[in-house]
């Protein structure tokens, strides 16, 4: 029996608008990663950008961009966490106060290539550049001139680090060449070359003053002595290693297989985990847990960076698929993960009984699902190929998954938050492109394919049953209860009616078809769209079915005879996915132009169209309130849209009450002739003609141009330039002319001409002013002249009169 809904009680109201409040966005493409050194931003370079962003919540603060759009190649922060330089493609390094954010200073890095790495010195008044010309500069960063240009290096120098003893003046840098190059910056001179890699050497860090650990793609990691400049110990480490990290030396690290005093070190590579190593006796003493699918594909998930965040007592690994991922320094236990890049987005949906989360499908056989609260990222490990398509069972704590590997997978969310596979379905012959499941209860799946089959998967009890589900250690098999070839083409969208009666399948066939649940026999056919069908969706109130399509429309059908009943057009492409909103009295589409339409079913009428992405939003789903919206797109952003009717409404009601309420508090202003107060209130509101009609009620007084005058001249500088402004309208108007003049005179009168000069818009309002100004005084001469006349006509007919009368007399 279906559960009620609370809300079935409440009136409808309709949707008028949705505005953008969060965009989960790609923040991170590539290259080395900072963070500030109170651990709480992170700065991460993003193309011709470098994203800065807040590490507790995952949320991007603002970006330091390039004005030339040319891609940073390097980029460094300084110790004291004050001043961030980039360096970009253009030959230009520039100088960022990223707390505000502004550029403080550009120069040309005189490199003939564009810089490769940049490290400042402990005390950040020196910079180390790193060109791929083969050269080496730096820069004084307190006077702003180049100090040393080292050349001796092979190919390019895409690694520089300064020695932490300031007394030594030591730079130490590597290139393609493989060797650590160390220089003495007293004499600009290359003091010695370490030998003892056979690839590109990845890392440097200092133990001490006197001993260096390197690490390398050579799949070893070398300890050298400083004073004597030899190798002390070589570790093999078995895999090409991107980042090797001290750990120091206080601390409880017993967790991790520290037993004793000594030099230990994590290093981050191709295996995907983060191992501990003993310099001591060169064996590895502790390695992160392997997931089965790393074993199964580990370049895949290889590390690309790794640092120790001190004020955190954390660690943080970047993977090649830009995951940033955040664990603890003593136990290597998962603390935080964000995801930098989603690749292109093919379908989201709300998750958790609260809606906390969302899942997302991306071009990828990952699964991501984020907390919105914290930005912090599952990512699920089972497909084999890029999934396809998601949906959600009403609880919101499980949900299923298809992909390109012909299989569909169900998911189950426990009490922490955490998601695991608990079931897994095969059986199609090609790539399963939809996904449906049950409504009312958690008790069967369908899933359509490009093998143009529809399959109806029941759901065990022992996977509903949270108790049972908590036992579950594998994906359990699941098999198909019912296979039915439903069209001749693709089949795109599969939707499972509100009851679990009834099932529709939307193809690339041009036709949408509805089946019956028990048994998958055919009921009916529903034929009208000119091209594929894209997407069907089950009215949650009534009997009726929605359908979009490639044609650029939407259509409702009616399930009792299969007939159409509306057509919503207005897309100017695609319409990918559909959904009801106001329960069921209005719909939400999206097109492949990246646009978002609601409509109105009972009018058919677009009330809103919104342009939040770039690209084709292949996902769209409405939370269990009804009062958010989430979209994914191929651009790669992830919006969530809030409905702002209700707000937007008592925000008008406000505002009008509050015109009223300064529409009387001016009528009784005028009444009481308390002219400055009505002047100001008038400008205030905005209204040029309201404005006018106090203007026309102190002319009216006795001595009406003289209290003008001092009311104007008693107005504020930003209330002077409005009147200005709403003087140019009414000298538009031979009515209002005189008005309009008479502020103007008062305006010329008591403000000098550079003080005039300064007002906002004056060049315009001149201009406006000069050719009705002309057109009123010729109207005026004319005027003078007709009424001159007229006097002159009358003074003689007076005249005549008079000298009749004078003849007549006897």
């Amino acid at each position: 029996m279906a559960d009620t809904d609370p809300a079935a009680a409440v009136p409808v109201r309709f949707k008028s608008n949705y505005a953008a409040t969060r965009k989960i966005e790609p923040f991170y493409k590539g290259g080395r990663i900072q963070i500030s050194r109170d651990g709480k931003f992170m700065f991460c370079p993003c193309g011709s950008k470098v994203n800065v962003v807040d590490v507790e919540t995952g949320a991007l603060l603002h970006s330091l961009q390039q004005e030339e759009e040319e891609d940073v190649t390097a980029f460094v922060l300084s110790p004291d966490d004050e001043v961030l330089v980039t360096g970009s493609r253009a030959l230009l390094l520039r100088r960022w106060h990223w707390r505000e954010p502004s550029c403080g200073r550009t120069w040309r890095a005189v490199h003939t290539a564009p810089v490769a790495t940049m490290a400042f010195d402990p005390t950040a008044t020196l910079l180390a550049t790193g060109g791929c010309d083969s050269t080496i500069k730096i820069w004084d960063m307190t006077k702003h001139y180049c100090t040393h240009n080292l050349k001796g290096s092979s190919g390019v120098v895409h690694l520089v680090e300064f020695h932490p003893d300031l007394s030594r003046l030591q730079l130490f840098s590597s290139c393609i060449d493989y060797k650590i190059r160390i220089w003495d910056l007293s004499s600009s001179k290359c003091l010695a070359v370490l030998e003892g890699h056979f690839s590109a050497v990845t890392s440097l860090a200092f133990a001490d003053g006197n001993s260096l650990l390197s690490s390398g793609r050579d799949k070893i990691c070398m300890v050298w002595d400083l004073e004597t400049r030899q190798s002390k110990r070589t570790i093999p480490v078995y895999e090409t290693v991107e980042a090797a990290v001290l750990l120091p030396e206080k601390g409880d690290f017993s967790q991790l297989g520290v037993k004793k005093q000594g030099l230990h070190f994590v290093t981050a590579g191709s295996k995907g985990v983060l191992r501990v190593w003993d310099v001591a006796t060169a064996a590895c003493v502790h390695s992160q847990a392997v997931p089965f699918t790393l074993r199964e594909e580990p370049s895949e998930h290889s590390l690309s960076q790794c640092q120790f965040v001190p004020a955190r007592n954390e660690i943080l690994t970047v993977s090649v698929e830009h995951n940033i991922v955040f664990y603890d320094a003593h136990s290597l236990q998962l603390r935080k993960q964000l995801t930098g890049y989603n690749e292109e987005v093919l379908d989201v949906k709300f998750l958790g009984p609260g809606d906390s989360h969302i899942v997302v499908a991306t071009n990828s056989p990952q699964l991501k699902v984020f907390e919105l609260a914290t930005s912090h990222c599952q990512i699920l490990y089972g497909h084999t190929e890029t999934i396809l398509a998601l949906d959600v069972f009403r609880k919101g704590l499980m949900f299923v998954t298809c992909a390109k590997d012909r299989s569909m997978r169900v998911w189950r969310m426990g009490k922490a938050g955490r998601v695991t596979c608990v079931a897994q379905g095969l059986g199609h012959a090609h790539g399963v492109g939809a996904v449906a499941c049950s409504r009312l209860k958690e008790s069967f799946v369908v899933t359509s394919s490009q093998d143009c089959t529809i399959k109806i998967w029941n759901i065990p009890e022992s996977l509903t049953s949270k108790a049972k589900a908590a036992l579950i250690s594998s994906p359990e098999p699941l098999h198909a209860r019912v296979t039915e070839r439903g069209h001749d083409k693709d089949i795109n969208s599969v939707a499972v009616s509100p009851n679990d009666k009834l099932l529709a399948t939307g193809s690339q066939d041009r036709l949408a078809k509805l089946w019956s649940c028990s048994d998958c026999s055919l009921l009916g056919v529903f034929s009208g769209h000119k091209r594929g069908i894209w997407c069907v969706q089950f009215s949650p109130v009534d009997q009726v079915l929605a359908t979009s399509s490639a044609d650029g429309t939407l259509k409702l059908w009616g399930l009792r005879d299969f007939s159409c009943l509306k057509t919503f057009e207005g897309h100017d492409a695609s319409v990918l996915k559909i959904i009801f909103v106001s329960r069921g009295a209005q719909l939400l589409s999206s097109g492949s132009d990246g646009l978002l339409k609601l409509w109105t079913i009972k009018t058919n009428e677009c009330v809103k169209t919104l342009d939040g992405h770039e690209d084709k939003i292949w996902g769209l789903h409405s939370n269990k309130k009804d009062d958010m919206v989430v979209t994914a797109s191929s651009d790669s952003c992830i919006t969530l849209w809030q409905d702002v009717t209700e707000i937007e409404e008592k925000e008008a009601q406000a505002k009008q009450e509050e015109q009223i309420m300064k529409e009387q508090e001016l009528s009784n202003l005028l009444h009481e002739k308390r002219y400055l107060k009505a002047l100001g209130l008038a400008i205030s509101l905005d209204r040029p003609h309201t404005v006018l009609t106090v203007v026309k009620a102190i002319l009216r007084e006795p001595e009406g141009r003289r209290h003008l005058e001092e009311n104007i001249v008693r107005l504020r500088r930003d209330q002077k330039e409005a009147v200005l402004a709403f003087l140019v309208t009414w000298n538009t108007n031979s009515r209002n002319c005189h008005e309009a003049q008479a502020v103007m005179e008062t305006l010329l009168k008591h403000e000098a001409p550079d003080s005039l000069l300064q007002f906002s818009g004056i060049k315009s309002a001149v201009e406006s002013l000069l050719p009705y100004t002309e057109r009123h005084f010729q109207r005026l001469s004319r005027l003078l002249q007709a009424s001159t006349f007229i006097e002159f006509m009358w003074q003689n007919m007076r005249l005549a009169d008079v000298a009749q009368q004078d003849q007549g007399t006897p």
